[in-house]
């Protein structure tokens, strides 16, 4: 790769072949360099979770996440996939996202009532991609890195483009904040937290860790604990968890001190060790 992997420090490089989908001086790279936005991750796969079918389309195509070699290669690939995407050259995005593209095509999900539909459903997609571009500016905000409304704005819009890549019409997916929050209010109504969201949270509350990783079994359960509390009230509210305003203001707190910790070298690459030593095991023969 022409960027710098697990870094999430400036991945520029003047000799390589193009700048990629967003370049240097897009909010994007901004926003996405922050390690702050590990945190975003979790929170986005909380908010996905809460579209049953995206929820039971990933959990009836992936049975095996409650493996620790499974559950980690399926987050080497997500986490890859986003760096390939934000940081990589042309060539390489365009082919992540034919991958990826490639991997959802054949795939359905199976409504309790029998009802089958596809992964791929535009609708489906586009609520993913507006958990993702939620998720990161919402955390860019409450944590204090240094992005005004309109970065902000400009943010969401450059995320037309990663639509687009994942099958998406570009003039789909929203072009500033308000046209994101106005989705939010239109789509509400079908949300829900179902049986299979709610053993998805239990899960990454105590996520599946492969033996002998002390660092990952204490430390993400934290992080996770964190990326709920960040969530919007209405989708505390589905998940049962508190929602007032005096939660928001410790989730904020918590989430500029965790800004903070993540910002010290020395725990944050402890934490990129003990996530790649989780990886690694993903790496065996036949798996």
């Amino acid at each position: 790769m022409s960027y710098l992997p697990y870094t999430y420090t400036s991945p520029y490089d003047p000799a390589r072949e193009d700048e990629g989908l967003f370049g240097p001086r897009s909010v994007t790279w901004r926003i996405m360099s922050s390690r702050i936005m590990w945190v975003a991750v979790v929170r986005a796969l909380y908010l996905q979770a809460l579209h049953p079918r995206v929820i039971r389309g990933t959990l009836q195509n992936a049975p095996a996440l409650t493996d620790p070699v499974d559950a980690w290669a399926r987050l080497r690939r997500t986490r890859m996939f986003i760096e390939t995407r934000t940081f990589g050259t042309l060539a390489e995005a365009s082919r992540a996202g034919r991958l990826v593209r490639t991997i959802h095509e054949p795939l359905t999900g199976t409504d309790p009532d029998g009802t089958r539909y596809r992964v791929d459903d535009p609708e489906l997609l586009l609520w993913v991609h507006c958990g993702e571009v939620a998720s990161c500016a919402d955390i860019a905000r409450r944590s204090r890195l240094p992005f005004s409304a309109a970065d902000l704005d400009a943010f969401v819009a450059e995320q037309r483009t990663s639509a687009e890549l994942i099958g998406l019409d570009r003039a789909a997916a929203p072009a500033s904040m308000a046209g994101l929050s106005a989705y939010y209010e239109e789509i509400r109504p079908r949300l829900y937290a179902c049986d299979e969201a709610r053993q998805a949270l239990r899960l990454t509350l105590r996520p599946p860790v492969p033996d002998g990783n002390r660092v990952l079994k204490l430390g993400l359960p934290p992080v996770s604990a964190l990326a709920v509390a960040t969530l919007p009230r209405w989708a505390r509210r589905m998940y049962g968890w508190p929602a007032g305003p005096l939660s928001d203001q410790a989730a904020t707190a918590g989430i500029r001190a965790a800004r903070l910790a993540f910002d010290q070298q020395r725990l944050f690459l402890g934490a990129m060790r003990a996530i790649h030593r989780a990886e690694s095991a993903s790496d065996t023969p036949g798996r």
